[in-house]
């Protein structure tokens, strides 16, 4: 049910990506995403510098808490592609009061999940980390971190589908500016709340958590202001049960399969966490600092993924079939030559960034044994990345939970238990690299099948030319 359209036309707030070169429109959305992704993923690298200096214990710890961040995340972007998957369609075909109702109803649905998120962590913190096998010793620094931390996810939930109804637009440059501000503002309060700087109290690794939320719901004010105001991109907060039920049903279609497939990773994260934690502590520290590395060198695939979705979403909302191909021929040719280089990059600068966070040889050991086997496979894990958002962005979210499933349950847990039986960390680290190669060949070709689908339907269905 559409919202009735009593008001004045809402302006354009983004770039039509419909029109012009394919590369130069991914291109021109990507890098400005790009330098957004590097101030979300910096929160984390930020924190873990900082806690490093504490020792080897909280940052064993912060390392335990990953895979059930990660999993809140994973929750989040499956709102985000939802968003952006109905967001970018209703523009496509320039129903912009649409787009503006959608946005409204999935960002008071996402903090409504958010709220229960806190209620079931806060409750089932404990058994959650003794599962993924953290210490008793572990276990109050675990607590003090995320009694803070899972109130960030509210905030980031409402966040994050917001600035996804802006990228949807073809608008990634403000989300942009209001990630690296949201991530300048954790730099500045992190040494302040953790060491107690300027007479402020030490709070040490429950200082990181509460830098992180601080920054985050100062850049939620601002955004729901700057959206509501200036934008004007967001719908009456009022709605009938009616409106707001169709805007979730729209949104959770493409949503709830995004955030299986999300939810995925960090599951498979936490199984190989709980299998490092044999190896010891410090085995799980080094893996730590791996897993806060690994997403900053991935920030080009994840800039292409995001902009993949509402590339796809509003070429097909408007009927322009013909640059799906271009675009799967651009995102194939970036993931493989860039995935090369930032792999022979990594190899030669991985030492002296691991460095950076540690002076333990087995710590470090352990996060060069990573980053040297599994950076190899980057490139093809960023093509997954690109075809899933493809996918959700052109309304079909099935593929892509199937190629992240199959990703974990057919290829990853038969080669984890066989790489730990022939090569102890190492083969476990080798079957992350094979899993990433074998469903890249897979993804790029079930994108192709997934085109020509697509325009065998629009065939089917054109009408025939007059007088034939």
């Amino acid at each position: 049910m559409s919202e009735k359209k009593n008001s004045k036309p809402r302006k354009r707030t983004g770039h039509d990506l419909t029109q012009g070169p394919v590369g130069k429109n991914l291109r021109r959305q990507a890098i400005p995403f790009s330098l957004g992704l590097l101030a979300i993923f910096s929160f984390e690298a930020i924190d873990l510098f900082f806690i490093a200096q504490l020792g080897d214990a909280p940052l064993a710890a912060v390392s335990f808490v990953l895979p059930v961040i990660w999993l809140i995340y994973g929750i989040g972007i499956g709102f985000e592609a939802g968003v952006a998957s109905c967001v970018s369609r209703a523009v496509g075909r320039g129903d912009h009061d649409r787009a503006a109702r959608i946005t409204t109803d999935s960002a008071v649905l996402g903090v409504l999940v958010a709220l229960l998120l806190v209620a079931l962590g806060l409750t089932f913190m404990e058994p959650i980390f003794a599962l993924l096998g953290a210490t008793e010793a572990l276990m109050p620094l675990i607590r003090d971190y995320m009694q803070v931390w899972f109130f960030v996810a509210p905030a980031d939930l409402l966040l994050w589908s917001l600035l996804a109804a802006v990228r949807a637009r073809g608008n990634t440059a403000l989300e942009a500016r209001i990630i690296t501000l949201a991530a300048l503002l954790n730099l500045v309060l992190d040494p302040l709340l953790i060491f107690g700087l300027f007479g402020l109290p030490r709070m040490e690794v429950a200082g990181a958590a509460l830098a992180t939320l601080i920054s985050t719901v100062i850049m939620l004010v601002f955004t729901l202001w700057y959206l509501g105001t200036r934008l004007q991109i967001l719908a009456s907060i009022r709605a009938s049960w009616a409106t707001r039920m169709d805007s979730w049903r729209h949104m959770l279609q493409i949503g709830i399969p995004a955030m299986a497939t999300n939810a995925i990773v960090p599951i498979s994260s936490g199984i190989v966490v709980a299998i490092i934690a044999a190896y010891g502590i410090d085995a799980v520290a080094g893996y730590g600092i791996a897993m806060r590395i690994e997403p900053m060198a991935l920030i080009p695939f994840y800039a292409l993924s995001a902009v993949s979705s509402p590339f796809f979403g509003q070429n097909i909302g408007g009927g322009h079939l013909h640059r799906l191909r271009e675009a799967r021929r651009v995102l194939t040719l970036f993931c493989l030559g860039f995935g090369v280089l930032l792999a022979a990059v990594t190899v030669l600068l991985g030492p002296l960034i691991v460095g950076l966070y540690t002076d333990s040889e087995t710590i470090g050991g352990v996060a060069d044994s990573y980053l040297w086997l599994v950076a190899w496979s980057w490139g093809a894990y960023g093509l997954v990345m690109s075809a899933n958002a493809a996918f959700n962005g052109s309304g079909r979210p099935l593929p892509a939970v199937v190629l992240s499933s199959c990703r974990v349950i057919v290829v990853l847990l038969p080669l984890l238990w066989l790489g730990q039986k022939l090569a102890g960390l190492a083969g476990l680290f080798a079957a992350i690299c094979l899993a990433n190669l074998s469903l890249g060949v897979v993804a790029w070709w079930w994108l192709g099948r997934h085109i020509n689908q697509q325009e065998a339907q629009a065939a089917a269905s054109a009408p025939e030319p007059s007088g034939a």
